[in-house]
């Protein structure tokens, strides 16, 4: 809604300010009781911006203002010339954005008034490590919101060449889904380098009005770091989204595996590993313990199967399927031994997900559990089920053992 309001500068300021006071008491009660509630590490705001130079002079204000010492406004003494870790930047809020100029601009403007009586188009000129200038343009980003805007400015993506010659450390690119796919297919091994040196972030196309979403395993093959997705929409790709980061406690921060890292690396996604080191895992599903009944079934009876479904690059990729159990929700029992063979296991999740067969309106969604492939333990096992909103179905569950080979 806010975003809305904002669109194109079509309000006036006093409106904006007025706007902007309710904003200020909302999100100070968001900062002080939650921003850091789940995790420590620094949270981003990436932002839609369609305001006059005004009015985001008066969103430098009220970010100012909102989040205090925890918005990073300058650069870190270690870091002038490198982006510092989540480590580091633990307990604090970045802005991405358009930047005016270069981080030692902004550092030699700190404490300056960065408000200007009439606020119009400023001009950003690019030059590249003391390179002779090659391209001169003026965007409209008003100078106390550009210095705001630290490690994270977003820049326009043009070609790998480009960003290979004239990228800085502290931009970032956003791509849409519809060409980062043609990438991905054209240009996987040129994607993986660039993203290994590069913050990328990949958002839905915007036919999707209806706020569907993409599969996110795809993008995350090539190590983008941040993949948007519309959290308002449940289904598969929340289940993998929220699946995904269990990896490393919920913390919304996990460490790419080394062959995304490496700058040497030969890793492409749609071929098989030249060097692997696949894992065999052999799941046995003993039983189901509670499951939600059927909302199709006169008796509320369901009749229940559980499909295993693995992610991950394409030639992992599969599902397999138990057979149906009849009526009997509360504690079927299959005792079936399903064996995967992963190619690449650093990037594969496994979703467990428990319909009741409908053989006129097709399965019913009973619950479902998705979570890192190397983060299953060997042994007994319980899988707590959730249902399609994210929410916990508890005590419904399924009854594993689980093994593995590398």
């Amino acid at each position: 809604m806010i975003r809305d309001e904002f669109r194109g500068g079509k309000i006036n300021l006093e409106k904006t300010h007025k706007l902007l006071e309710k904003l200020d008491i909302q999100c100070n009660y968001v900062h002080v009781k939650s921003i850091f509630k789940t995790s420590d590490y620094p949270v981003v705001l990436s932002l839609e911006n369609h305001c006059s130079p005004s009015q985001q002079e008066v969103m430098a204000d009220t970010l100012q203002s909102v989040f205090g010492d925890a918005l990073l406004s300058d650069m870190l003494d270690d870091f002038p010339d490198k982006l510092p870790s989540p480590e580091v930047l633990k307990f604090k809020v970045l802005v991405r954005n358009k930047k005016i100029g270069t981080l030692r601009e902004t550092h030699e403007r700190k404490g300056s008034n960065k408000h200007e009586d009439n606020p119009g188009k400023e001009d950003e000129i690019i030059s590249v490590a003391g390179l002779p200038l090659f391209k001169k343009r003026k965007v409209k980003v008003a100078l106390a919101l550009s210095d705001l805007v630290i490690y994270t400015k977003a820049e326009k993506f043009r070609s790998f060449q480009h960003s290979r010659l004239y990228q800085q450390f502290n931009e970032s690119n956003s791509i849409g889904e519809t060409e980062a796919r043609k990438l991905l297919k054209l240009r996987a091994h040129e994607f993986v380098l660039h993203t290994r040196r590069f913050i990328t972030r990949i958002y839905p196309k915007a036919t999707r009005t209806d706020s569907s979403n993409f599969n996110p395993q795809e993008f995350w093959n090539i190590g983008c770091q941040m993949v948007a997705l519309n959290f308002q929409t449940p289904g598969l790709p929340m289940d993998l989204q929220n699946g995904k980061f269990l990896d490393n406690g919920g913390s919304g921060y996990i460490l790419k595996p080394h062959f995304l890292r490496d700058i040497k690396t030969q890793f492409n996604p749609n071929k098989p590993p030249k060097q692997s080191d696949p894992v065999t895992l052999t799941i046995r599903l003993i039983s189901g313990i509670q499951l939600p009944p059927s909302n199709h079934s006169s008796s509320n009876k369901a009749d229940a199967l559980v499909i295993l479904e693995l992610f991950g690059v394409p030639n992992d990729q599969t599902k397999q399927q138990t057979r149906v159990i009849k009526r009997n929700a509360f504690s079927p029992r299959w005792n079936e031994t399903f064996t995967f063979i992963i190619q690449v296991p650093e990037l594969a999740l496994m979703r467990f997900v428990v319909e009741s067969q409908g053989l006129i309106t097709g399965n019913e969604f009973l619950g479902q559990y998705t979570l890192p492939v190397l983060s299953m333990n060997k042994g007994y096992r319980r899988v707590p089920l959730f249902s399609r909103m994210g929410e916990s179905l508890e005590p419904a569950s399924l009854f594993i053992y689980v093994w593995y080979v590398r």
